[in-house]
């Protein structure tokens, strides 16, 4: 699979795309948006330089990288991909149509991912006529640093499909985990319901985001605190995933707490907008 195509240019696109040319292959970045594929573009740059910075790369890699990713707001440039991947928003019907279209123009033999973190992977592969070749490849932010990939399989997603993917994700230096497709699969099963603990506790006056985060971190050995943690995924993304573990698992657990959706609606949604539970600078 040397032909990659990734549809979506925002942060886990841009990732995607990033490790994917760094590993030799030729990237075609597809976004409606040419902005943010300019942006993409700057960001991929920034961070081969932050690399080179950092002894991680030579000199010259971030140019031959780069040349190999191209950039496009038409669809039709995963015509000749191996393998698809995609990134757009975490919202069901736009990865429904996207899949569709993927379907009529990608080839046969291409296998079709998406790098969902809660949506149905069966749901998504019966929009096509190839479920057998579409899974779930979910990347961690940020892509170049993270190591994990949970690979999903849908319900009718082929034994080869999987293995092909699964070597993949390895030969990108990353480690994939196969889980199967239920709600929130693996990582956001595990990890939102804690956020939206941490988040009743602010709620309920239990404690400050600053005394929850610091007990998570020095008790439990966290890294980084489940709000600081909220924030720098988005508190949009992280309702959008408990909403999908309610209606999927229909179990109260997993019910939003009411001052997330509060800050949601409100527009806080974190390190992209300036403020969630930390406030930050442009």
């Amino acid at each position: 699979m040397q032909r990659i195509a990734v549809i979506g240019s925002g942060t886990m696109g841009n990732g995607i795309a990033h490790v994917f040319a760094q590993h030799g292959h030729d990237v075609s970045l597809i976004d409606v948006n040419p902005t943010a594929l300019e942006k993409a573009k700057a960001t991929i740059g920034a961070n081969l330089e932050r690399q080179v910075k950092k002894g991680a790369l030579a000199a010259d890699a971030p140019a031959e990288i780069l040349a190999r990713i191209t950039t496009g707001t038409a669809l039709d440039l995963a015509g000749d991909a191996d393998l698809v991947v995609e990134a757009a928003s975490e919202n069901p019907s736009i990865k429904f149509d996207l899949f569709a279209r993927l379907d009529e123009v990608a080839p046969p033999t291409a296998l079709l991912a998406t790098n969902t973190s809660s949506i149905s992977i069966t749901e998504i592969a019966s929009r096509t006529r190839r479920p057998a070749q579409v899974i779930g490849m979910h990347f961690m932010n940020p892509v170049p640093v993270m190591q994990l990939v949970e690979v999903i399989r849908g319900q009718d997603t082929s034994d080869a499909t999987t293995q092909a993917v699964m070597a993949m994700a390895t030969a990108l230096g990353k480690t994939p985990v196969e889980v199967n497709d239920y709600p929130g699969f693996v990582a956001n099963r595990v990890l939102m319901p804690m956020i939206n603990e941490a988040v009743f506790c602010v709620y309920e006056g239990v404690a400050t985001p600053e005394s929850i985060d610091t007990v998570m971190k020095l008790g439990m050995a966290h890294p980084m605190g489940p709000l600081t943690l909220a924030d720098f995924i988005g508190l949009d993304v992280c309702l959008a995933i408990l909403q999908v573990l309610h209606t999927g698992l229909g179990d109260d657990k997993y019910r939003p707490c009411p001052l997330l959706k509060r800050m949601v609606a409100a527009g806080h949604l974190g390190r992209k907008s300036g403020k969630g539970f930390y406030e930050y600078g442009k």
